[in-house]
């Protein structure tokens, strides 16, 4: 396939810039977004050899494409073959080294350079390479085709306003997405519009409602539980600068209500901690750190749990939770794990990103929106007066989720011509 002036440019500008890696990824690490011992990842150097056998390669950019991705994984490793999922956030590796089943490997995905990506596709060889959701990169398309490595994309979509930027681009959307076999997308809208640019694109839902709840210490679940017997309690979860704020207005409100009250705090960013912690002082509210080892004992009012992976736990003790990202920050976050473990789900109108989740848990009262502090702690205080209301509404969002899977079926099957060649 002909490439584009476009994309030519790109390809030149981004190779030049690939000396200059070292510079970027310092800044990075500066800022706590790299990994110290798992730099030269990001230049394409593996850390460890290549598995022997068929191994398929999965991309994602950040936690929520990963997790989509860890029923795909479970299925290709139960099969036999080997996976390496690739993903560019420390939140995403630190979550996949708890998560991800044998036979299965992180690594960081590499810089969009084309010496990078040359150097990851010499090294681990994939025979399959599925990209999840929107992941363009030009760089990393063009060198997979350019090994030979067969491409889909998997969950795909492709949001009104990212279409509309890729429509100013005709031939370099043309000449990225082209080299995809095929597209798995979400709806029948993300379908249409990558057919719009390019291509092959059919509907399979989203891969989402398939991953598994995250799991649970249940020994701590336990110890936890009899710390906060007796209390009322919510959590806000993956929580942005600024909804913090908002979750102590909301604490506030409900204190004269429910006195024995405790907010639960995770942030998205877990590193926020220590600063999200001052925050909450500054209303007179008495805060424990989770990654400090501190426990929400009886004085405390807010338990900020600012550790990786221990969402599941969380959620299983909360039973209601404020998704976040949808008051502040915009986009919204995936409300799907705590529905699937039976928690009733708020959050604010910012959701354009999960809109067609969102819907149906709306729709059918599975969920609630709230537009500030004053309508969040309103629809908390219906819910913790009434146990049985809030056990109603949790119930209906587990079944509004369970009723939506079967993409991951659907995308095996659409799949298969590529994995039968892979079979051991």
């Amino acid at each position: 396939m002909s490439a584009p002036l476009s994309l030519s440019a790109y390809r030149i500008a981004t190779r030049a810039a690939a000396p200059f890696a070292g510079a970027l990824l310092s800044l990075r690490l500066n800022k706590g977004k790299e990994d110290p011992d798992r730099l030269d990842e990001r230049r394409g150097v593996a850390d460890r050899p290549r598995p022997e056998g068929p191994l398929v390669w999965l991309h994602g950019a950040s936690v929520g494409e990963t997790v989509s991705l860890l029923p795909l994984v479970e299925r290709l490793t139960q099969g036999g073959l080997n996976a390496l999922v690739t993903s560019g956030t420390l939140t995403s590796a630190r979550l996949m080294a708890r998560r991800l089943p044998p036979r299965a490997l992180h690594q960081f995905a590499p810089l969009d350079a084309p010496p990078f990506f040359r150097r990851f596709f010499n090294h681990w060889r994939p025979d399959l390479g599925l990209v999840a959701e929107s992941e363009i990169w030009p760089n990393m398309i063009v060198e997979a085709a350019r090994a030979g490595v067969p491409l889909a994309m998997v969950n795909a979509r492709m949001s009104e306003r990212s279409f509309r930027r890729w429509t100013k681009l005709p031939g370099f959307a043309q000449a990225l997405l082209g080299r995809f076999d095929l597209a798995l997308a979400q709806t029948t809208a993300d379908a249409e519009r990558l057919t719009r640019l390019g291509a092959r694109a059919r509907v399979i839902g989203n891969m989402k409602f398939d991953a598994p709840p995250p799991a649970a210490d249940f020994g701590e679940l336990g110890e936890l539980s009899g710390l906060v017997a007796g209390r009322r309690l919510w959590i806000a979860a993956s929580t942005h600068p600024g909804e913090e704020r908002i979750a102590a207005e909301t604490h506030l409100q409900l204190a004269a209500q429910f006195p024995d009250l405790l907010t639960l705090i995770a942030p998205r960013h877990p590193e926020r901690g220590p600063e999200i912690a001052e925050e909450i002082a500054q209303f007179g509210l008495s805060a424990r750190l989770r990654s400090r080892g501190q426990r929400p004992e009886r004085d405390a009012s807010v338990f900020i749990c600012d550790t990786i992976g221990e969402l599941g736990l969380f959620y299983r003790l909360a039973g209601v939770v404020f998704v976040g990202k949808s008051l502040c920050g915009g986009g919204g976050q995936n409300p799907i794990e705590p529905a699937k473990l039976g928690c009733a789900i708020l959050h604010g109108p910012r959701i354009d990103n999960f809109t067609d989740v969102y819907a149906p848990l709306d729709a059918e009262g599975g969920a609630l929106v709230a537009h500030d502090a004053r309508e969040l702690a309103a629809a908390l205080a219906g819910l913790l007066r009434d146990g049985a209301r809030l056990r109603a509404m949790a119930r209906v969002a587990a079944e509004v989720v369970e009723r939506r899977g079967g993409a991951v079926e659907r995308a095996l099957a659409a799949l298969a011509v590529h994995l039968s060649a892979l079979a051991p």
